[in-house]
């Protein structure tokens, strides 16, 4: 039996301003509180410690890894470093690390706390606009796909190629631009893709991406990148969260009616 759900009590004990509103009774979260844990718990000779459970600081991979307070499954990955999001102009300079390379090998977390195998379809990363998220430091959640929206995608995707393009279908009731990434490993950069073949880097800050794991039709291992952009005229705030399950309910049979906090 897989013990990674067992962390959940401690994150939302260690985190005395709450990072998230999954731990009960908690005051709202302040911006600066995933940075303040990564300066507690994940930085110094004697980390990882604490809610922190992994911290890689090689050249290309400065990254930690937390248990995310907001459902069984859900792990966050982040910089070491101060970044604040997706907005970021660092992120998008040359020889900066793939953070979303990173956050698809931390899947292996998701699937130890399911204690069930994680089908590659299922698994997915979501990186939230400044005016989608609570917390400003960047943060990747690795969790699972809504069934829905699998569901859509499975429906959808057939003539999707390696440009943007519409998806044919609105997500969780809001438009998304979509594009397929061949091989078995994020080798490319989502973040770069986004930026710099639709977005602009100026504008990415009005961008949510999710990326999830698809095969292509001759069932070679791929992915399919998801992004939408901030309506200030309706309630789409740019939250590509919104197309994930907390509670994994396409494996376990859960309510799917968690609320997503970000």
């Amino acid at each position: 039996m897989s013990t990674v759900p067992r962390l959940l009590p401690l994150f939302c004990l260690s985190l005395s301003l709450s990072v998230l509103a999954g731990c009960a009774s908690a005051p709202p979260a302040r911006s600066d509180a995933l940075w303040r844990l990564i300066e507690r718990d994940c930085r110094g000779p004697d980390a990882p410690r604490g809610a922190c459970l992994q911290v890689e600081t090689a050249a290309d991979r400065r990254n930690v890894l937390v248990k995310d307070a907001h459902g069984h499954y859900q792990f966050l990955l982040m910089p070491i470093d101060k970044v604040s999001g997706i907005e970021n102009p660092g992120l998008y300079r040359r020889g900066a690390p793939n953070y979303f390379a990173a956050a698809w090998k931390a899947r292996r977390l998701t699937e130890q706390a399911l204690g069930q195998t994680l089908p590659r379809e299922v698994a997915s990363l979501a990186l939230n606009s400044p005016h989608g998220r609570s917390q400003h430091q960047l943060h990747i959640h690795v969790d699972c796909l809504r069934a829905d929206v699998l569901e859509a995608l499975d429906a959808n995707t057939a003539g999707l190629g390696q440009r943007w393009a519409p998806l044919p279908v609105l997500l969780r009731g809001h438009r998304y631009q979509a594009r397929v990434l061949p091989g078995a490993e994020l080798t490319a950069n989502p973040l770069n893709l986004l930026a710099y073949d639709l977005s602009g880097v100026a504008a990415v800050g009005q961008w949510s991406l999710l990326v999830a794991g698809r095969a292509d039709v001759q069932g070679a291992p791929g992915f399919i990148l998801l992004a939408t952009q901030l309506d200030p005229g309706s309630d789409n705030d740019a939250s590509a969260e919104e197309l994930q399950d907390h509670a994994c309910s396409v494996l376990t049979g859960a309510d799917a009616s968690l609320e997503r906090v970000r």
